[in-house]
């Protein structure tokens, strides 16, 4: 499919029915894709409804679209989260939009003991923003039924809460177990990454008090921006995802 569009208040079910792009959506695909009459599209609406569109008329900010088809999807099991450290440049940023191609179900940024970016005040809701735009463009670039939720901005004190019940894994070149032989047992999966800095021995002796495993992934040290998306690759796989 060429195009896929995100309209989060679409509702529609029936073939036949009639859609209006519009919004900040209409206006891409009028005014950059340029769509044309009996050109076919996708919308989702990130919460499993996926449709193919036949496009009837456009202008400068509005499509007027076709149901040809609808797809309802439900959400994989167990849901995968990701708990990236914050980290320098766009190191953390190019995490996230790989591993919401790779499908994760929701992202958490962790102020992390040894996170050199820092999110304060105004900045945590400019952060979240920014990370919730990355993740939309990057759940309409793979095409992905669901939209991953973004928050909230924890510190490692918070994580215990925030993830119980979850099976974590807390990447990490002290682990003694592997993340390809790690049992799976049917929980969500928490994928913990830290920042650039690595995670500190306090937090991992939290981790491990509360119930995480301290996993690694072969002999090299990998940058925070390459960890998650290649752990979340073998998750993928073990899950039988790929």
């Amino acid at each position: 499919m060429a195009h896929f569009y995100l309209l989060e208040n679409l509702k529609t079910t029936q073939v036949g029915a009639i859609v209006i792009l519009d919004g900040s959506e209409g206006r891409h695909a009028s005014t950059v894709s340029r769509v044309r009459v009996g050109e076919r599209l996708a919308i989702g609406n990130g919460r499993g409804l996926m449709l193919g569109a036949e496009v009837l008329s456009s202008s400068k900010a509005t499509v007027e679209l076709s149901v040809t088809s609808v797809e309802l999807t439900e959400r994989e099991s167990p849901a995968i989260v990701l708990v990236q450290g914050l980290a320098k440049t766009d190191r953390d940023e190019r995490a996230v939009e790989a591993c919401t191609e790779l499908g994760i179900s929701a992202v958490i940024p962790w102020a992390a003991d040894r996170s050199v970016s820092k999110w304060e005040g105004p900045k945590v809701d400019k952060g979240i923003a920014r990370w919730a735009a990355i993740v939309r463009e990057a759940t309409k670039q793979s095409i992905r039924p669901f939209l991953p939720e973004v928050g909230p901005h924890l510190k490692s004190s918070q994580l215990g809460t925030a993830l119980q019940g979850m099976n974590v894994l807390v990447l990490d070149p002290t682990g003694e177990e592997s993340l390809s032989e790690v049992k799976l047992d049917g929980r969500d999966i928490a994928l913990v990454v830290g920042p650039e800095g690595g995670i500190s021995e306090h937090e991992l002796t939290r981790f491990t008090e509360e119930g995480a495993h301290i996993v690694k992934m072969g002999t090299n040290i990998l940058r925070t921006s390459t960890a998650g998306p290649a752990a979340l690759a073998i998750l993928n796989a073990k899950l039988g995802r790929c």
